[in-house]
């Protein structure tokens, strides 16, 4: 049980935060920054997505019950949300938005690029926020679940550091039409992903 649910948290938080995918937008928002500056807001982003997603992780199952929100309910929105950004990802509409938010960042000369765009909303954006909400939900108050997902969750900030790190070796290597086939990759499994939750939640209203 503990090793699936690993898998299946790091599975779905790498594919949502899609690391590799972000390597362009890093590239573009860090250009004019010395090398040594771009590992600073590399760290400092993935600090601050990591930390979200962690209190996401701790509180959002409590927020749910405050609100009055079935984890069924919030599993279904969650779902169709996911398929959402898996369709955006698989047509290509997600990468354009992206690069949108990457090149207003640099038109406007943000001060903190790491908390805007990178860590908030590329990093952990309502995707992100809305898997690791999901997650803790399977969780159902497990603390060595809940434990482990905010491991995956900090390993998945280890890779975004080491992606950014490497960006313009990544993008070298993939190339344009590689990392192009490679988001529509990802945007397909996280649509099954996606499905898989919608699946779920209507199981346990169905069974309720």
């Amino acid at each position: 049980m503990l090793f699936d649910y690993a898998i299946s948290a790091l599975l779905t938080l790498f594919v949502v935060v899609d690391p590799i995918g972000l390597t362009p937008t890093f590239l573009a928002v860090t250009h004019a920054l010395p090398r040594s500056a771009r590992l600073s807001v590399a760290v400092r982003a993935s600090i601050i997505a990591g930390a979200i997603l962690a209190g996401s992780a701790l509180i959002g199952d409590r927020l749910l019950g405050t609100l009055g929100i079935s984890l069924a309910a919030f599993r279904i929105a969650g779902g169709l949300l996911l398929f959402s950004i898996a369709s955006e990802m698989v047509l290509g509409v997600r990468i354009r938005r992206e690069g949108e938010a990457a090149e207003q960042a640099v038109e406007e000369h943000m001060r903190n690029i790491a908390a805007f765009p990178l860590a908030i909303p590329l990093m952990a954006g309502p995707g992100a926020i809305t898997a690791t909400v999901l997650l803790a939900g399977h969780a159902q108050g497990n603390l060595l679940l809940i434990g482990l997902l905010i491991a995956m969750i900090a390993l998945v900030a280890v890779c975004c550091v080491i992606a950014f790190y490497f960006a313009s070796r990544i993008a070298g290597l993939f190339g344009l039409t590689g990392n192009i086939v490679l988001s529509r990759l990802l945007g397909v499994l996280l649509a099954a992903l996606a499905v898989q939750y919608v699946v779920d939640g209507i199981r346990a209203i169905w069974d309720g």
